[in-house]
């Protein structure tokens, strides 16, 4: 069967119709992907450009699979270990031992990288431990709005940190490449960020004693003090880091276990380590919180499996990418830090894969890194989740904080931050030769 441009673009604005409706009347965006790709599929399949829709429509489901394991066995990890009371017993620690307000706040963002960079999703890092950082850092001195800043801002870090991104694996899955390389090429750019917002943010504020401090923080088992202590909060994330690098720096005589199976293999650690015995109540409490807790980042990749599958089958996804990257380039660079983020926004991490892939092809043609054009676009996208309609990171960072102020207001404060990442990651993708020695 033939087909013209005007039939896929008369498909697209029926998924558009879809997608605005479905998010105006279900509000949610997971099931407002999936139904677009539903509607996608449904015409390609009246057009006789496929005969198996149903398998289509299965195999979308299953495409990030992978990934939702991923992120389930990581966040289970970080859970358990943070109910150990060992991020809380670090955080005590700190705040006795350093009377530095930058001190503080350096390891506050630190806390906020970790959960973050290790699952792929900022929004766990605020679930995990986004309420205690903000309680520390508002003893730093920080204005509920800065507060609410510095939470969002490091959250949507830790998803662009490595050792997990999210959207350079969606983009290198689609384009056959490597997952391999971006580890200095994010992390640069973060640790850039990262020190202008502690010091945008902490200038200026007076922290309070610390025993005001330590009064208001939760108090911890006494096991976590002292030399045993030390021990019981540092071997599960040092067991994690050994088992990474080993993976990377060692793999033809280290087996091959998979990162899913590193965490869950974290998790045992971390439950020998905890100061307390966990029932078998407790813990599958643990895990059931934790499925709640992840299940919009599963609905997400799954759901984004089904609106891949639907705008491919349609030619969609096609006609889309070839009108972007049919601009001439410096229109490219003029509009992608509009259109990377408000496509997070809208479609979350299917951006990567309806915006971001179609660039690494054309970048690619033109003799660019692939590599660090993965990296560049990757920064730009997470800035999106401040974004309408989904507004992921931006809502829970205000409800994780209790940000009484009106949502233009914090969209204020996180613009400078916001707009030093995108500026680092638009010079990364101009001049991708130039930073290809990171890579």
């Amino acid at each position: 069967m033939t087909y013209t441009v005007l039939d896929v673009v008369i498909i697209l604005v029926f998924m558009v119709v879809a997608f605005v409706l479905s998010s105006k009347y279900l509000k949610s965006t997971e099931i407002s992907m999936a139904i677009s790709g539903v509607v996608a599929i449904a015409f390609a399949t009246i057009h006789g450009w496929t005969q198996e829709p149903v398998k289509l429509m299965v195999e979308g489901l299953f495409t990030n699979l992978d990934l939702a394991i991923l992120f389930v066995c990581a966040s289970l990890f970080i859970n358990i270990y943070s109910d150990t009371g060992a991020m809380a017993a670090l955080t005590r620690k700190l705040v006795k031992t350093f009377d530095s307000k930058w001190v503080l706040m350096t390891f506050m963002a630190v806390f906020m990288l970790i959960p973050g960079a290790i699952t792929g999703a900022g929004s766990v890092s605020v679930f995990v431990v986004g309420g205690l950082v903000a309680t520390v850092v508002r003893y730093m001195g920080l204005s509920d709005k800065k507060t609410a800043a510095f939470v969002f801002v490091f959250a949507i870090l830790s998803a662009a940190a490595p050792p997990i991104n999210l959207w350079t694996m969606l983009m290198t899955a689609q384009a056959n490449m490597p997952y391999v390389g971006f580890e200095l090429l994010l992390l640069i750019p973060i640790l850039i960020v990262g020190a202008f917002t502690i010091v945008l943010l902490g200038w200026g504020a007076q922290r309070q004693p610390k025993e005001v401090i330590l009064e208001k923080m939760p108090t911890t088992s006494v096991k976590l003090d002292g030399f045993g202590g030390w021990l019981r909060i540092l071997v599960p994330m040092v067991f994690l880091v050994v088992l990474i690098l080993l993976s990377l720096y060692a793999p033809f005589v280290t087996p091959v276990l998979g990162l899913p199976l590193m965490f869950v293999l974290c998790a045992v650690v971390a439950l020998v380590c905890s100061p307390n015995p966990f029932s078998i109540k407790h813990l599958g409490k643990i895990v059931s919180d934790t499925m709640e807790q992840v299940f919009p980042l599963l609905a997400t990749v799954i759901s984004v499996g089904v609106l891949q599958n639907g705008m491919a089958a349609s030619g969609v996804k096609g006609i889309i990418g070839t009108a972007f990257v049919l601009l001439p380039v410096i229109w490219i660079y003029i509009t992608v830090l509009i259109v990377g983020p408000f496509a997070q926004g809208s479609m979350s991490y299917g951006s990567a894969v309806v915006i971001g892939t179609p660039l690494i092809f054309m970048f690619n043609t033109a003799g660019m890194n692939t590599i660090v054009v993965c990296a560049a676009l990757s920064l730009i996208f997470p800035i999106g989740d401040c974004l309408p309609p989904s507004r992921i990171v931006g809502r829970i960072t205000i409800e994780a904080v209790e940000y009484k102020g009106t949502y233009t207001s914090f969209l204020k404060q996180i613009a400078l931050p916001c707009m030093l990442l995108g500026g680092l990651a638009l010079i990364m993708l101009i001049y991708p030769n130039v930073f290809a020695f990171l890579a």
